[in-house]
């Protein structure tokens, strides 16, 4: 006897994620998935950093309109899921808005709108999540873009430079308008 536990949830991969968030966002679109169940699944998937970064790889960057029109019970499950939501919303933000910008510089207009669309839903998601986690993980973005704290590293990683950074801090105060 094996002790396996499977009324437990197996934590997805990222890959694992992806694949089904494009598989409910599919249901969902075609009607077959409702607002709520979605909500309840999506509320699981995003418990590991693994399964919030594929729910948000695909639903942010991708054709779905979900987030376009955050239905309530998936915003109250993305509220619940607390800090991790909050970080990555925020760390979407910030590298959408630098892609934004690099893909205007080379010219790729199809790119850069894509990346202006994933920040402008960053940007509204944000502004749906609890409050004070939003405002206290925005600082310290901002003071990144301003060589101080954690994020600095984050910034660096991505080799963003003074505009990119300059763009980020305006994107972050946008949240807040």
């Amino acid at each position: 006897m094996t002790d396996s536990a499977p009324d437990k949830p197996v934590k997805p991969s990222f890959q694992q994620a992806m694949e089904i968030t494009a598989q409910w966002l599919l249901l969902w679109e075609q009607g077959e998935l409702s607002d709520e169940v979605l909500a309840d699944r999506v509320g699981e998937l995003v418990e590991s950093r693994d399964g919030a970064r594929g729910f948000f790889v695909v639903s942010l960057a991708g054709d779905s309109p979900l987030m376009d029109r955050l239905p309530e019970p998936l915003v109250l499950q993305l509220r619940l899921a607390g800090e991790g939501v909050v970080d990555l919303s925020a760390r979407n933000l910030a590298m959408s808005t630098a892609m934004a910008m690099h893909h205007g510089r080379v010219g790729d207009a199809s790119q850069q709108q894509g990346s202006q669309r994933v920040q402008g839903r960053c940007t509204e998601l944000l502004r749906l999540l609890e409050p004070l986690a939003v405002k206290q993980r925005l600082e310290q973005l901002l003071a990144a873009t301003n060589g101080e704290g954690e994020d600095v590293a984050f910034l660096e990683r991505w080799g963003y430079d003074d505009e990119q950074k300059a763009s980020i801090a305006a994107a972050i105060e946008a949240v807040a308008e």
